[in-house]
């Protein structure tokens, strides 16, 4: 009998693969080797065993590599028929085939469709029943390789698996003898816990059974059986099965108990084998009691005590190895195990297939800057520190680690700095799964406290940062405790910094204080001894992250003094990612309670002031850079804070952001920008799109600085709003928005800075058109941010126009040009029909220009035609069922169309419409603010005239009668609370409509006030005795402004002269009298009402 029976058997082996080849070439070999094995038919001979282990291991030792052709349901073809081909009964050959299906679904990076998967699982399952115990490792390997990325497949395998006897459940149990069988179950346990996004969860009760044993891994000791490389893998397994059931599965841990226990192990694990350190946890973790602290009252800042010098660091040795592994902070210990790492599903939309010992990497660059994203090239990009160590493929074979490559201790220690990372990104994921307010009382057992004197330091986050040998874990640590600190604001605004110490316990808020400085402190030393940049790049993104949430003005001085004065150096530092982290906590600093007298004095310094104090590890590079060119002056001392005066030194760090924007970059800060913008001649988007964030936090925080500037950064905003890049364009409107903002916030009544220091607006009229003449083009872009942030410039921008109309000086009104206001009318009416984001700044800005509109425009014949354009994209905007901001701004734009005493208000046709648009709003929006907006809209004409006819007057009355009658009429629970403002606008609206009635218009007020009487009057009541805070409305703050308003009705009413017979002028002042002689009396008042009627 022959050795197998073979169908159309193909002669000799496959020829060799040459590089370049297509995919189809490329897979020859593999499609030569399958057509050879689905030729086959089961035959339990010799010769027909040794035939299919000599094709398992031509399959095996086959080259693969990415794009070569193979097709994922060829590979799950190919191993359904191999297990066709292998009875149960032949351990070797099931051993071989299992090394067969892990090594193709591995290296092929390929996921089995459902329906041979059940075939396949069904096969490993039964050969796990049948099969001798020396081939378990093998098979677990397969079927970890098998559910990777399946586990809402295997639901019908799941009892025999993770039942109460399952296969997984005994294999992993404590009492299993074989150490590398247990790692191997708990690993398939973790690879059936991973989801992918789209796909069922594995059910609640399972998740929970893996978790159980995960927990209980972690907990356990290293028994005396298994080797220490071995127990490393075991406990990566288990922290990435947590990992993954907290990530995909979004396992929630709700209990207390939960919670602590698995806080406790993933602490210890944080530090397993970090030399020179064995800590003793407890099985469970418990939170500290929080006080309440919201509401307490701030304490002044106190003056600082003397500065402590910087603690000498010795500068680390490191050995001449290629620059771009310095660069990156990478060890030996980080080299890849020969299996392909590729973009995770979260990142670019594609699997890390690592399968059997393979633990799930995301490549280098799955964590980009906060700004890298928008267009810089991916050298640009920061590495995440868990990215291809915390699971990178572990290996079971010791020909990984020659001896060349360090020996067995190095290898344990790479695998215990695994481990580290491991819980470190476990942890992570902890912590983006439960409630901040949860996780801040664990607080003080991962974040440092100042030490008592003569006490050891406390065992937390910052021990990692500052003693363990391998970056990449120093920066894992790092990036959790950023996670701990983002959103903090609000845990640490208890802090309280005081000198007084002699206390029977500590307050919890001095303690809070504490613990802050001792951040500082640690995150300040590391600093200084980091020589990874992207290690560096995390301190100084965890910096930034301490300073945005820190309660600086309840703290003592010095400490902002201290961060800004390191950092400065490492604005010239050669790595880019370094450069703009440290922007980012320069622009943290000057965002962070803003104005801070402190950070005054800072941005006074001059700016050599610190960059010479560079520390060994990061060379200063100090080419003469325009921005540098500042006057001498002290340096700021720690006590020398008090409230500044305006300084006449130039601001050292806006001449360095303006720098970074506008100047090309300097060759000696080039050589790791090489690919950042494609050639480009300026600094990589990243930083100037930071340093343009910067000016922006300092435009509005310390504009009082800023103006100084605002010439040169007009013409930055100019030139960002002229280049191609997008994000470029939005960060240059985002600073016109805030230099907006902040300039037409020195003109409100409220304005706490005195008129000679005000910006005077109407001096340059080129300058407001060249910006406008940039927001006009920006709002043509692609990009639906860019133009709504060039929409909302726009809105700010003829906010300037309207401050400039109240100047005495008429010149700017004059000089604008008429063509570019036609233009901004275009482009705004376009605006108007783009997203809701574009559109409420549009009418908004439409609003301000027709307000703005001066006779000698509205004359000339071409503008006709665009105002009557302009005001019905106003009409739909106010009528349209959009977000509630769009119809709010529109109804405000009309409102500022009937300031404009120029417009032909009682002729237009469309004034009739506008009126109709308002008094269908405010009767039947569901929207109380708006309803709000249109009855401020419809009180805004100032003469009769404006409301046309007696039919649109007595039109516009009825509806602001039933809108008041109708002002409590709402089905959300939400819009209640503006119903007293809404009432209060509707009844402003009726008297203002009083104060300007005719003759005719008296029969339909009489008419209404006959029906509604006693409604109308009660809210009129409550409208003169409530004395609520002035709204955005302007209604009159104080009762005697708003019995003054009636007052002035009745009079008016008293001086018209009625047609002869009509009593609708007695039955109104009569109204009105009975109105204030009922408020007078409950309100004490002696001033009698003014008598001037005949009863």
């Amino acid at each position: 009998m022959a050795a197998a029976q073979v169908v159309g058997s193909l002669p000799g082996g496959p020829p060799p693969e040459t590089p370049g080849e297509p995919p189809f070439e490329q897979g020859r070999g593999f499609r030569c080797l399958s057509a050879r094995l689905c030729a086959l038919r089961p035959d339990d001979s010799s010769s027909g065993r040794t035939e299919i282990h000599l094709l398992f291991d031509q399959l095996i030792s086959e080259t693969y590599s990415e794009g070569c052709g193979v097709a994922p349901e060829d590979v799950s073809t190919l191993l359904v028929q191999a297990c066709r081909l292998v009875p149960l009964n032949q351990n070797h050959l099931v051993s071989k085939l299992s090394q067969l299906i892990h090594h193709l679904l591995n290296t092929l990076q390929v996921i089995v469709d459902e329906q041979n998967l059940d075939f396949l699982l069904a096969y490993t399952i039964s050969a796990i029943q049948q099969c001798s115990s020396w081939t378990h490792m093998q098979i677990l390997q397969a079927l970890a390789a098998l559910v990777y990325c399946n586990g809402s497949k295997c639901q019908k395998y799941l009892p025999d698996l993770l039942g109460k006897s399952g296969l997984l459940m005994k294999l992993s149990d404590l009492a299993q003898s074989d150490p590398e069988v247990r790692r191997a179950a708990v690993h398939c346990m973790a690879n059936l816990c991973l989801s992918v996004p789209g796909q069922p969860y594995l059910e609640e009760p399972y998740q929970n059974i893996c978790f159980q044993v995960f927990l209980t891994t972690l907990q356990s000791p290293k028994s005396s059986d298994m080797d220490d490389i071995t127990f490393c893998m075991l406990l990566q397994n288990a922290l990435k099965g947590i990992q993954s059931l907290l990530n995909g599965g979004k396992m929630k841990l709700t209990q207390t108990d939960e919670l602590g226990a698995l806080l406790a192990v993933l602490k210890k694990s944080m530090f397993h084998g970090l030399p020179g350190l064995n800590i003793e946890m407890p099985t469970v973790l418990y939170p500290t009691p929080l006080p309440q602290y919201d509401g307490r009252p701030p304490i002044q800042p106190q003056q600082s005590e003397s500065s402590t010098s910087r603690p000498a660091v010795n500068k680390k040795k490191k050995s001449k190895v290629k620059a771009k592994k310095i660069q990156q902070g990478e060890e030996e210990e980080e080299e890849s195990s020969g299996e392909r790492e590729v973009a995770p599903v979260a990142g670019a939309g594609r699997l890390n297939l690592h399968r059997g010992d393979t633990q799930c990497p995301s490549p280098p660059g799955a964590q980009s800057l906060p700004l890298a994203a928008s267009g810089a090239a991916g050298k640009d990009r920061v590495s995440s520190p868990f990215s291809s160590s915390s699971w990178k493929r572990v290996s079971s074979s010791e020909s990984d680690y020659s001896d060349a490559e360090g020996g067995m201790q190095n290898k344990v220690r790479s695998y215990q700095a695994r481990v580290r990372q491991g819980a470190l990104a476990c942890f992570l994921s902890t912590i983006k799964s439960i409630e901040k307010r949860v996780l801040y009382g664990y607080w003080s057992a991962f974040v440092p406290d100042t030490p008592e004197l003569g006490s050891p330091q406390s065992v937390s986050l910052m021990t990692l940062t500052l003693k363990d040998p391998s970056p990449r874990t120093r920066a894992c640590a790092l990036q959790v405790l950023s996670a701990i600190l983002e959103g903090s604001k609000q845990f640490l605004s208890v802090a309280e910094d005081t000198s007084d110490h002699k206390r029977a316990f500590t307050p919890f808020s001095v303690m809070i204080a504490s613990s802050i400085k001792e951040l500082h402190r640690c995150l300040l030393l590391a600093l200084v001894a980091e020589s990874s940049s992207q290690t560096l790049t995390q301190i100084i993104k965890c910096l930034a992250n301490l300073v945005s949430n820190s309660p600086y003005n309840r703290l003592k001085l010095s400490l902002l003094t201290k961060v800004w004065n390191q950092i400065k150096p490492y604005i010239r530092h050669k790595d880019v990612n370094v450069r703009v982290s440290s922007l980012t906590l320069l622009g943290a600093i000057v965002s962070t309670h803003a104005p801070l007298p402190e950070v005054q004095l800072l941005l006074q310094q001059p700016c050599s002031s610190g960059l010479s104090g560079s520390s060994s590890a990061t060379p200063h590079l100090s080419p003469p850079e325009w921005w540098k060119k500042a006057p001498s002056g002290p340096f700021v001392e720690e006590g020398a804070v008090s409230s500044p005066k305006l300084s006449s030194e130039p601001c050292w760090l806006i001449r360095l952001c303006i720098s970074i924007v506008v100047l090309p970059r300097e060759d000696s800060c080039s050589g790791s920008d090489a690919g950042s913008a494609g050639g480009s001649i300026y600094e990589p988007f990243p930083m100037r799109l930071e340093a343009l964030q910067v000016l922006a936090h300092l435009a509005r925080g310390y504009f009082s600085m800023t103006q100084v500037y605002l010439m040169e950064l007009g013409e930055v905003i100019c030139k960002c709003l002229g280049e191609a890049d997008p994000s470029i364009q939005l960060h240059g409107a985002k600073l016109l928005e805030e230099l907006g903002t902040s300039l037409i916030h020195q003109y409100k009544p409220d304005s706490s800075v005195a008129p000679d220091q005000r910006v005077p607006v109407p001096l340059d009229v080129i300058f407001v058109a060249d910006t406008a003449n940039a927001i006009l083009m920006s709002l043509q872009d692609k990009s639906p941010n860019v133009r709504a942030k060039a929409a909302w410039s726009l809105g700010n921008l003829t906010d300037t126009l309207i401050v400039n109309m109240e100047t005495p000086d008429p010149s700017f009104q004059e000089e604008f040009s008429g063509l570019l206001l036609l233009k901004m009318l275009q482009s705004a009416i376009d605006a108007s029909k783009d997203k809701d984001k574009v559109k409420s700044n549009a009418v908004r800005a439409l609003g301000n220009l027709l307000h703005f509109l001066q006779p000698s425009h509205i004359e000339k014949p071409r503008f006709a035609e665009i105002i009557e354009e302009a005001i019905q994209a106003l009409i739909s905007t106010v009528l349209i069922e959009a977000a509630m901001k769009v119809r709010w701004n529109a109804c405000y734009a009309m409102g500022n169309v009937f300031k404009n005493p120029a417009l032909p208000l009682e002729t237009a046709p469309w004034t009739s419409q506008a009126y109709d648009a308002l008094t269908s709003v405010v009767t039947s929006c569901k929207n109380f603010k708006v309803r709000i907006r249109s009855a401020a809209a419809l009180a805004v004409p100032r003469r009769r005239e404006h409301y046309g006819s007696v039919e649109q007057y007595a039109q516009i009355w009825d509806a602001l009668v039933t809108a008041l009658q109708k002002s409590e009429d709402t089905t959300d629970f939400l819009e209640f609370k503006y119903c007293a403002s809404l009432r209060t606008q509707i009844c402003q609206a009726l008297i203002h409509l009083l104060s300007l009635a005719s003759p005719s218009d008296l029969s339909c007020i009489r008419k209404t006030l006959e029906l509604h009487r006693d409604m109308v009057q009660s809210y009129i009541l409550q409208f003169l005795k409530s004395g609520t805070e002035r709204d955005d409305t302007g209604a009159p703050h104080h009762p005697q402004e708003r019995d003054q308003m009636v007052r002035t009705a009745l009079g008016h009413i008293n001086s018209v002269q009625a047609l002869a017979g009509d009593p609708a002028k007695r039955a109104i002042m009569a109204f009105l009298e009975d109105t204030l002689t009922i408020y007078s009396d409950s309100s004490g008042s002696q001033v009698a009402p003014l008598g001037l009627t005949h009863r």
